[in-house]
C-alpha cells in the first residue's frame, strides 16, 4: 500500500506550508503573544482608553493644584480729562493720570477637606480609568487568540484538503496505468478525474478560508496586508490537561479580572464623594495678601518722581475671610444624598460584575469540557475514518472496489480529519479563556 496514506495532523502542517501563503523563512513567525502585544500597540479603542488614562493624570495634577495658593499681578493705566481729582484732593479742570501696580495671594486654609477629598477622588478615577485600559487590552487580546486559533484551524484544513487532493491525484495517475495495460475501463478513469476535481476544489475553497482567517487577524492587528503575516505553530502537547473547576478560577479572577478592579475603584470613588460632598457644610477660611502701590501726575503740575511715588505709595495688607454656610436651599443636604445614592448604585453594579463574572466562568468551565468531549470523540472518529481510508483506498487500487465506494471513504476520512482540526483548536481556546481569567498571559 503507498506509504503516502500515513497521513497525520503534523504531516498536514507540513504541507500546508507548500499549500499556503507564507512569507519567506526567514521572517520571523508571529506567536500569539507577539500578535496580542501588537494589536494592544496599534488598536484605536486601546489609545482611545489611553488618552482617558491621560485626562484622568490631568484632572489628578488639577486636583493637586487646588491646595496651593493663587498669585496674580495687576497693572493698570487710567487717564482722566476734564474736571478731576488733584494730588491734593481737589478737583480742577486739569488731565490726570495713574498707574497702578498690585500683586494678590491668595489661599484657602479650610474648606471642610473638601480639596484634600477631591484630590482622593480624582486618583480614584485615575485608578479606575487604568483598570479600564487593562480591560480593554484583556478584550482585544481575547478577540486576537480566537482569530489566531482560526487562522491555525484553517491552516491544517488546507493543509489536510491539498494532502487529499494529492491522494486522489496518486490514484488518478494509477488508473491511468491500468487503462493503458487493460486492466480498468475508462469509466473507472473518468471518475477518478471527477474526485480529482472534486478534491481541487475543496482544496482552493480550504485555502480561501485561511486567507480570510489571515485577513480578520490581520485586520484586528491593524496590519496593512495580511501577506506578510506568518503565524507560529504552538505546541498542544498538553491540549488534554486537567481544567480548573469554576470555583478555584473565580477566586483567582476577583483579583486578575481588570473589570472587577475598575468597579471596586469606583465604588471607592463614589464613598469619597460623599465626604467631599459632606465638605459643603463646613465654613471655608481663606487667607489673602495684598501688595499695592501707584504713581499719579497731573498735567501742568509739578509732582513727586515715578519712583518716589512708587515708594511712598506702597500698601501691604492680610485679610483672612471666613464664609458661614447657613441656608443654601437644601443644595448641600441634597447633593449628600445624591452622593449616597451613587456609592449604593456603585455597590451593587460591583455585585452585578462579580455575578456576571462567575456565569461568565462556569459557560467557560462547561464549554472547555464540551470542547474536550467533543475533541476526543472526534479523535475516535478520525481515526476510524483513516483507518476505512486506508483500506478503502488499497481495494480501489487494486480494483476491488467502485470509484462510489472510494468517494464515500475519502469525504468521509476528510471530514473526520476537518472536525478534528477544528475541535481541536476550539479546545485550546475554550482552556485559553479560563486561564485567562485566571490571570495568565495569552500566549
Amino acid at each position: 500500500m503507498n506509504h503516502r496514506l500515513s497521513i497525520t495532523l503534523a504531516a498536514a502542517v507540513t504541507i500546508a506550508a507548500l499549500n499556503t501563503p507564507e512569507v519567506s523563512a526567514q521572517e520571523k513567525a508571529w506567536t500569539l503573544s507577539d500578535c496580542v502585544n501588537y494589536a494592544i500597540e496599534h488598536n484605536v479603542t486601546i489609545r482611545q482608553r489611553e488618552i482617558i488614562k491621560e485626562q484622568r493624570e490631568n484632572d489628578l495634577s488639577t486636583a493637586k493644584g487646588r491646595n496651593l495658593p493663587s498669585v496674580g499681578a495687576y497693572v493698570g493705566q487710567r487717564f482722566d480729562f476734564g474736571r478731576g481729582l488733584t494730588i491734593n484732593n481737589t478737583y480742577e479742570n486739569k488731565n490726570t493720570r495713574n498707574t497702578s501696580f498690585a500683586v494678590t495671594a491668595q489661599m484657602t486654609l479650610f474648606d471642610g477637606l473638601q480639596s484634600v477629598n477631591g484630590v482622593k477622588v480624582s486618583r480614584l478615577n485615575l485608578a479606575a480609568a487604568t483598570e479600564d485600559l487593562q480591560a480593554a487590552k484583556e478584550d482585544i487580546g481575547i478577540q486576537v487568540a480566537q482569530a489566531y486559533l482560526q487562522v491555525l484551524s484553517a491552516k491544517e484544513v488546507a493543509a489536510a484538503a491539498a494532502e487529499q487532493a494529492e491522494l486522489s491525484r496518486t490514484q488518478l495517475a494509477r488508473k491511468e496505468a491500468l487503462l493503458k495495460n487493460g486492466k480498468t475501463s475508462e469509466a473507472e478513469v473518468y471518475a477518478a478525474r471527477s474526485l480529482v476535481a472534486q478534491d481541487e476544489m475543496t482544496a482552493v475553497k480550504a485555502d480561501g478560508d485561511y486567507n480570510l482567517a489571515l485577513l480578520d487577524l490581520s485586520q484586528l492587528l491593524e496590519l496593512g496586508s495580511p501577506d506578510s503575516l506568518n503565524v507560529a505553530q504552538p505546541d498542544t502537547s498538553d491540549i488534554l490537561a486537567e481544567i480548573a473547576l469554576p470555583d478555584e478560577v473565580y477566586g483567582e479572577a476577583l483579583t486578575a479580572k481588570a473589570s472587577i478592579r475598575a468597579a471596586q475603584v469606583r465604588s471607592e470613588c463614589a464613598e469619597q464623594q460623599i465626604k467631599v460632598a459632606r465638605g459643603a457644610y463646613s465654613p471655608t477660611l481663606n487667607l489673602q495678601a495684598d501688595v499695592s502701590t501707584g504713581y499719579y501726575g497731573v498735567s501742568g503740575q509739578d509732582v513727586d518722581s515715578f519712583g518716589d511715588q512708587i515708594s511712598n505709595n506702597l500698601n501691604k495688607s492680610i485679610a483672612l475671610s471666613l464664609n458661614i454656610p447657613i441656608f443654601n436651599r437644601f443644595a448641600t443636604r441634597n447633593g449628600v444624598r445624591d452622593a449616597r445614592l451613587t456609592y449604593t448604585s456603585s455597590l451593587v453594579e460591583l455585585e452585578d460584575t462579580r455575578k456576571k463574572l462567575y456565569k461568565e466562568i462556569q459557560q467557560a468551565y462547561y464549554n472547555a469540557i464540551a470542547a474536550r468531549a467533543t475533541y476526543e470523540s472526534s479523535v475516535a472518529a478520525s481515526e476510524s475514518a483513516e483507518a476505512a481510508f486506508r483500506l478503502a483506498d488499497g481495494k480501489y487500487a487494486e480494483g476491488l472496489s467502485s470509484s462510489t465506494e472510494y468517494a464515500e471513504a475519502r469525504t468521509n476520512r476528510l471530514t473526520a480529519l476537518a472536525n478534528r482540526i477544528q475541535y481541536k483548536y476550539n479546545l485550546i481556546f475554550r482552556v485559553k479563556i479560563l486561564d485567562f481569567y485566571r490571570g495568565s498571559a495569552l500566549e
